[in-house]
């Protein structure tokens, strides 16, 4: 039976090659698309995922309304009419019991580390540069646990920072904006309080340059020193075994206390709903390619049922039963899909790996400057299953044909 269907696919080579040539280039490009997108959206998440912390648990925000205020200044009985009416947050910018918290996160097994944080709005100045910048304070022993950040250290260490001494870590970027350098000192700035000096101890370089050049993480004491709010805290950054459990986590902990538990993928819902709409784009174009090598399929396979009518008559002759003419013309269709998904498989390693060599930019950092691509097996299995399932799909309905006809029908219809 295969010999007899390679000798069908043989005779009607042009035919045969330009099918195969549509499967292929199905199939390849399925897998450089998928590795494109998905070593993006990989290195993306990495960052999001691998650089903070799995959640937060922050101050909830409540925001002031028409009618917040009105009974804390007058009875029930009167109606308030606000020439300008109350507005802004309701809350303040700190945990009220960061304590209940640690401790309800160390009892729980799913959390690996937290580490409380006061983050503060402010400016650095140096020299006559003077720039906005967000203040980072953090224990570095427990930072270290929740965030990857000691592996974006370019000079110096983490640790570095101490818990006092007004020393701090700054982005790179950050030090081509204003031009200082390790072991320089620099004012920084908060609120309403006087510049104080900080020493610049050690550089990182996560490759974002919204947070290289504007974020300085230094010791939790200093900067509640420096923002005047001694012993609070304004989030804690938690990090579980298993980040797949962010969600549930963070919905859970919302339940029970008041302040505000945001996982990673909530906060950065924006960016996964970017990913979906790529996911779709991707399947949508691949589909397509795959879906006009299937008709290709179909259109040989009818026109060799059409032109193998003698030859379908003389199996039947012999003792062929119509099943057997249907594998026959099933097994052509399952071949082309299996040999040209196979060359598209080769194809299409071969462009990832071509784009994993284009340089996309110089200055990101972590990753490398060359365009991110993924190898995941299962982009692979994907795109041979696509190619195998569409070919057999479109040599169905040929195959079936073939099946139905009769060598007595055959011969009538050779006659007239």
């Amino acid at each position: 039976m295969l010999f007899l269907a390679i000798r069908h696919l043989m005779s009607r080579k042009k035919q045969t090659l330009l099918t195969l040539f549509g499967i292929t280039l199905g199939t390849a490009a399925y897998i450089a698309i998928s590795g494109m997108m998905l070593g993006f959206q990989t290195f993306i998440i990495d960052q999001l995922v691998n650089n903070d912390s799995h959640l937060k648990i922050k101050a909830r925000e409540e925001m002031l309304t028409d009618r917040s205020l009105d009974t804390a200044f007058f009875s029930e009985q009167i109606l308030v009419k606000w020439l300008k009416p109350p507005s802004g947050r309701k809350d303040n910018a700190y945990i009220l019991s960061p304590r209940t918290w640690l401790d309800r996160l160390e009892a729980d097994d799913r959390v690996s580390a937290a580490s409380p944080q006061l983050s503060a709005q402010g400016i650095a100045t140096y020299g006559n540069v003077a720039i906005g910048i967000q203040v980072v304070g953090i224990d570095p022993e427990k930072q270290i646990r929740v965030a990857n950040i000691e592996k974006a250290m370019l000079k110096g260490q983490f640790s570095d920072i101490g818990t006092s001494g007004n020393r701090i870590i700054v982005g790179d970027a950050f030090l081509k904006r204003t031009g200082a350098s390790t072991g320089e000192t620099i004012l920084l700035t908060v609120g309403k309080g006087s510049p104080q000096p900080f020493r610049i101890v050690a550089i990182f370089s996560l490759g974002i340059k919204a947070i290289d050049e504007s974020r300085i993480f230094a010791s939790l004491s200093d900067v509640q020193r420096l923002n005047q709010t001694p012993s609070r805290i304004s989030e804690i950054a938690v990090r579980l075994s298993d980040v797949r459990w962010a969600s549930e986590v963070a919905s859970t902990y919302n339940m029970i206390g008041q302040e505000k538990v945001e996982s990673w993928d909530q906060a950065n819902e924006g960016i996964m709903s970017v990913f979906k709409t790529q996911d779709i784009v991707r399947n949508a174009m691949t589909i397509s390619i795959l879906i006009v090598a299937g008709f290709g399929i179909y259109n040989i396979l009818s026109l060799a049922v059409t032109h193998k009518r003698r030859e379908i008559a003389i199996l039947r002759s012999i003792g062929f039963e119509p099943q057997d003419i249907t594998n026959l013309f099933l097994i052509q269709g399952l071949m082309l899909g299996f040999v040209g998904g196979a060359v598209g498989l080769i194809l299409g390693l071969l462009a990832t790996y071509g784009m994993s060599t284009i340089e996309v930019s110089a200055d990101r950092g972590l990753g490398g400057n060359r365009m991110m691509v993924s190898y995941d097996q299962l982009i692979y299995v994907k795109a041979f299953f696509l190619a195998l399932m569409s070919s057999a799909f479109a040599s169905f309905f040929p195959a079936r044909s073939a099946g139905k006809m009769e060598p007595i029908d055959i011969i009538r219809g050779e006659n007239s």
